[in-house]
């Protein structure tokens, strides 16, 4: 068993789910054990350990590589320590097939274990980093509101590179989309089930919204395309309206996911969406979003640190993936940032969610050869 496959098998068993999962105070909720777990770990290994609350009882942790001069550029490693929620078994790391399953392996504690695990090797090796400060943060609150990324550049912090740990079959990803959760509201007027004719029916009308949505409105942003990640998506996930059959109702709202591509901003979609319905003369409008946008990520793969990266892996070209992840915030709060890490995105949230250990220590060692080309 590698040090790798040890440390994540450990985290796997020590339950990291996302609050907003669970009811108040479920003992499985939050990262604090997990963080406290491999700040000692950290520790251990000769790096300067620190946390940074983000909200009561979750804090990012910080754990530092300092070089052997001056500091003169700094990387930073992003693993997110959250995990979606899953069963008492699935909490039990097993190995089948040379396969590691259990939850978080894929998403994304396989890149916890595989990012730390590297610079503790470079920690206590010969090859010290000349004038480059590593930092592994590992952050809170992925899945859901970002907070642990927000939290972290609010505060100042700085870096010539940001590595977010995601499962991208050890491929370096330098673009993905955004995301805009907008929640979207019709407004009828109750009345009598026995005399609907004397109501105005808000679930009606919106059922003309999402057919509208789903069909003309998604078909024009299939045309928009970008050439790493594809066309702009919009998909309707939830609809509420109604209190019981015999009332006509007077409400009903749906929740959109809208995925962007860059260059797409929240304000231009909202009046898009405003547009493309009111051409057919349907009234809607936006009520209190569930969560804040995440915004797109393009990063210049021409950047120095980008191009070294790149040729570390061995990748000519990078990639992009449909989905969003702490890379957006820290881009956006002035980190050029990349998308890195063992597993397939395939694998995440899914009741069987594994990773293979071959590709776990692989792109441990990936990361490794990279760290060490500082030294």
């Amino acid at each position: 068993m590698t040090k790798t496959d040890k440390l994540l098998r450990e985290l796997i068993a020590l339950p990291s789910v996302n609050p907003a999962f669970l009811p108040a105070k479920h003992p499985r909720a939050g990262e604090q054990r997990v963080a406290e777990f491999l700040a000692a770990t950290a520790a251990q290994a000769g790096l300067d350990v620190e946390f940074q609350a983000v909200s009561p009882g979750r804090s990012n942790l910080l754990a530092r590589l300092s070089p052997r001069g001056k500091v003169r550029q700094r990387l930073l490693l992003a693993p997110h320590l959250d995990t979606v929620n899953a069963t008492d078994e699935q909490f039990i790391p097993r190995t089948r097939n040379g396969r590691l399953y259990g939850r978080g392996a894929c998403d994304t504690k396989g890149s916890v274990a595989a990012m730390l695990t590297a610079l503790c090797e470079l920690a206590q090796g010969r090859q010290r980093p000349a004038e480059t400060e590593i930092v592994f943060a590992g952050l809170v609150d992925e899945e859901q509101g970002q907070a642990g990324s927000r939290a972290l550049v609010s505060r100042g912090f700085t870096a010539d590179m940001a590595i977010v740990g995601e499962p991208t079959r050890s491929q370096v990803v330098t673009a993905h989309k955004g995301t805009l959760w907008l929640c979207l509201e019709t407004h009828g007027k109750s009345a009598h089930g026995s005399w609907p004719e004397l109501g105005r029916n808000a679930v009606h009308e919106m059922a003309r919204v999402v057919d509208l949505l789903e069909t003309d409105y998604a078909a024009q942003l299939k045309r928009r395309r970008h050439p790493l990640l594809g066309s702009a998506t919009v998909s309707v996930g939830a609809i509420c309206g109604g209190s019981q059959a015999n009332i006509v109702p007077d409400r009903c709202s749906i929740l959109i996911d809208r995925r962007t591509l860059p260059g797409e901003t929240e304000a231009g979609v909202r009046r898009e969406i405003l547009q493309v319905l009111r051409r057919k003369r349907l009234t809607v409008g936006f009520a209190k979003d569930p969560l804040p946008p995440c915004l797109p990520l393009e990063t210049d793969p021409r950047l120095p640190l980008v191009t070294r990266f790149l040729k570390t892996v061995g990748q000519r070209k990078p990639v992009g993936v449909r989905y969003f992840c702490d890379a957006s915030v820290l881009g956006h709060g002035g980190i050029p940032s990349v998308v890195f890490g063992p597993g397939d995105i395939a694998q995440a949230h899914t009741a069987d969610e594994w990773i293979s250990l071959v590709e776990l220590e692989r792109g441990k060692g990936l990361l490794l050869r990279f760290l060490q080309s500082f030294s």
